[in-house]
């Protein structure tokens, strides 16, 4: 219809340039103009009849703009109006046709695969066209770009496991660098899994004015589906630990019922509930607790199990690793009076066969209790003065201690034990501590994630009953029970605490996990906050010991609330040797980065060690390399690797200076292939439209490709001519003539002034 009217396509208009071919200047079309314009309103306002100013003036508007607009056409006409367009040489150019060869394109709607109905598409008559005007270039796109002779070579071929849209495209513009071509043709549905388009390819197609046309293929919602998005968990955890994965997933077709979310290892199932879907589209987000278990490398699956009539059930789980550790982690336990409090912390951590609090009490002025020591000699002379004596902790705890009882070089120690160590600082509430204990006056009040009062008398010793806030109910450390809405009521039930503090407002950034409701104030309990590469929280109490004493023997909630949150304060700690990758999950692609952060002694960049990963993959496969330091990154180190087979990877990284061994860390990663292409199946419109767009090209539905071998024709890219089309002769302006000049004659009739 477009053609029919306009005559030409639509793309000479977006791409071409409006000129007027008449000899005359057009400051003589603008005086004409202005001349119509006044003529015409001299003529109709002294014609019209006697009546009504307002009636006679909307009226005579009417009938003036009419017969203004055709006079003004025609007037436009005389001066020959045309469009400028560049267009390529027939047989002069290539056209390049790019046709997404992937497992997704098998996918199979309305009775035929995705890659059928390309091919369908290209053989109506479409390829013919192109063929009488260009030369035309076929080529597969899925992993790679592969050239072919004919369509018959896609169905042949069996599916390639992944999409790499942009990667093709980068490599057709690198081989076709000194070839004429005019325009690209992709038919694909859009399911890249190299994460999009970069923008330099973008700008290579741009800056050669090449064209992109997409054609989008396959459904842009799935009409019965559940799809998991992804699943948040630890990369590293420490043995038998309780871990926290968030499950993000939507769903179309199942809004309101009912299915079971799971997380298993191997053939072992960790956790698993009843959920309630969320309505179609909308991303629902659901946590499950499991057990860590022993040390070891394990490969986690978190599924949804597949509902009636659902098409793909592939895309109903994820696979996450995560590396659980049994390195023993030291707490450093700095407590300035006897109280109950002490003890039962003690008594939580006794049974962990990872964790061991080293504690030291003040009995007395210039006397302390030392408990969980290692050797005699340690904390022999009071807390530590050193660096290395300090930072052989991972977390320390600070009682009802006044800030004062630190030396200003031991409180330096404990901010660089937080900022540059990574270890954690756990405040609780006393009598001595905290506000009534100088910590808000301190050289320390920057690690705090509160603001202190600046008073005395903060520390009270009336019962206060907690309850959970909305972050809290699903945050790992105050998870006692799994389902949120059980959490919160569990906490609601836990005897009252003995005593609580004022701790003031707590800063930005800081997270309020729990709350104590105190006479008829609510006041902050549990607050945490991540400070440089460590981590600080205060407990404002020193009274949790009533959740032992006041419950059944057999009632675990005081011993699971602080392991859990002791666990917190020292599982992200940091060795002097860290080794990590930007995704442990490879997906259709080997290449993986590693970085390693090596630290001496004293936890600052150690520039000058030798760093190697030592790895080790699936069938016996093994190769060690060596990582270069990085200039602009003192004391962190890089290396490229490429993991040919698909299959789980160990990778231990070791660092030594002058023969000497800082360090080892041990990581991993798995390359799961053809994995990716079972996830995002609908159509990925957006990507094709946003390609076209951006180098001047259209998104074409399949129903349309008729009409693009006429508009592909006019391209700035290739060999062109610069053509001038008239625009006089178009149908759209005898149809404009006729309009105006009828409505304004039956405007004219029907008001009586004819």
């Amino acid at each position: 219809m477009f053609e029919f009217l306009f005559k030409y396509p639509r793309a000479v208009f977006t791409k071409g340039e409006l000129v007027l071919l008449g000899a005359w200047p057009k400051w003589v079309l603008a005086l004409f103009l202005l001349a119509a314009a006044a003529g015409l309103a001299w003529l109709i306002r002294s014609r019209l009849p006697q009546a009504s100013p307002h009636i006679r003036n909307w009226k005579a508007g009417a009938i003036w703009l009419l017969q203004f607009a055709l006079a003004a056409l025609l007037l436009i006409l005389l001066w020959q109006p045309a469009i400028m367009v560049a267009e390529l040489r027939p047989q002069q150019n290539i056209i390049a046709v790019l046709v997404d060869d992937s497992r997704s394109m098998a996918i199979a709607e309305n009775g035929a695969t995705r890659e059928s109905q390309a091919v369908k598409s290209l053989e109506s008559g479409v390829l013919n066209e192109l063929q009488k005007k260009f030369q035309v270039r076929l080529y597969r796109v899925d992993g790679r770009l592969a050239r072919i002779a004919k369509l018959d070579e896609l169905t042949t071929s069996a599916p390639a496991p992944a999409t790499r849209i942009g990667d093709g495209l980068k490599q057709l513009a690198g081989e076709a660098a000194d070839l004429p071509i005019g325009a690209v043709i992709l038919l694909s549905d859009g399911d890249d899994n190299s994460g999009g388009i970069d923008f330099e390819t973008i700008s290579t197609f741009r800056s050669r004015r090449i064209p992109v046309h997409t054609v989008g293929f396959g459904l842009e919602q799935a009409p019965r589906d559940i799809e998991v998005n992804d699943a948040i968990v630890p990369s590293r955890a420490l043995a038998d630990s309780r871990l926290a994965a968030k499950i993000s997933f939507h769903q179309r077709g199942y809004s309101g019922q009912k299915a079971m979310l799971s997380v298993r290892d191997g053939n072992k199932a960790l956790a698993a509930r009843e959920i309630t879907l969320a309505a179609d589209g909308q991303v629902q987000n659901e946590t499950l607790l499991f057990d860590a278990g022993p040390a070891g490398s394990k490969t986690l699956q978190f599924t949804i199990d597949p509902l009636p009539g659902e098409e793909n059930r592939a895309n109903n789980g994820v696979t996450r690793l995560v590396n659980v550790e049994s390195s023993k982690r030291r707490v450093l336990y700095v407590e300035g009076e006897p109280r109950w409090e002490y003890k039962f912390i003690r008594r939580a951590e006794q049974d962990d066969r990872i964790l061991t609090v080293v504690s030291m009490l003040r009995t007395s002025e210039n006397k302390i209790y030392r408990q969980g020591i290692s050797d005699p000699k340690e904390l022999a002379d009071g807390f530590p003065s050193r660096v290395e004596d300090l930072f052989d902790y991972q977390a320390i705890i600070v009682g009802s201690v006044e800030a004062s009882y630190f030396t200003a070089a031991q409180q330096e120690l404990i901010q660089q034990f937080v900022d540059r160590r990574g270890g954690g600082l756990l405040l609780l509430g006393g009598r001595a501590s905290l506000g009534d204990g100088g910590w808000g006056v301190s050289s320390l009040a920057d690690l705090l994630p509160v603001v202190l009062p600046n008073k005395k008398g903060t520390f009270h010793r009336d019962p206060a009953t907690v309850e959970l806030t909305p972050v809290g109910a699903d945050n790992i450390i105050t998870r006692l029970v799994e389902d949120p809405a059980k959490n919160v009521e569990r906490w609601k039930k836990l005897p009252y605490l003995m005593d609580y503090q004022e701790v003031g407002t707590p800063k930005p950034g800081a997270v309020v996990l729990a709350e104590m409701n105190a006479g008829n104030k609510k006041l902050p309990l549990l607050i945490t906050q991540n400070y440089g590469r460590g981590r600080t929280a205060v407990l404002a109490t020193g009274g949790t010991w009533r959740w032992q004493m006041s419950q059944p023997l057999e009632d675990q909630t005081h011993e699971e609330f602080w392991q859990q949150l002791l666990r917190w304060l020292v599982t992200d700690t940091p060795g002097r040797v860290v080794a990590s990758v930007p995704s442990q999950m490879l997906f259709d692609d080997g290449r993986v980065h590693f970085s390693t952060e090596v630290c001496d002694k004293n936890y600052l960049p150690a520039p000058d060690a030798h760093v190697e990963a030592h790895i080790l993959g699936p069938g016996g496969a093994a190769a060690q390399i060596e990582l270069t330091p990085d200039p602009n990154a003192p004391g962190t180190f890089h290396a490229d690797w490429n993991a040919d087979q698909a299959g789980s990877y160990l990778t231990e990284v070791t660092a030594a200076r002058a023969n000497e061994e800082v360090g080892r860390d041990v990581l991993t990663f798995a390359r799961m292939d053809g994995v990716a292409e079972h996830f995002h199946t609908e159509q990925n419109r957006e990507l094709l439209e946003k390609l076209s767009s951006q180098t001047g090209g259209r998104y074409w539905k399949p129903q349309e490709l008729s009409e693009l071998p006429g508009e592909i024709s006019y391209s700035e890219a290739g060999i062109t001519v610069r053509d001038t089309k008239d625009l006089w002769n178009m149908p759209v302006i005898f149809f404009l003539i006729i309009l105006l000049r009828s409505s304004e004659w039956l405007l004219r009739r029907k008001w009586g002034v004819v």
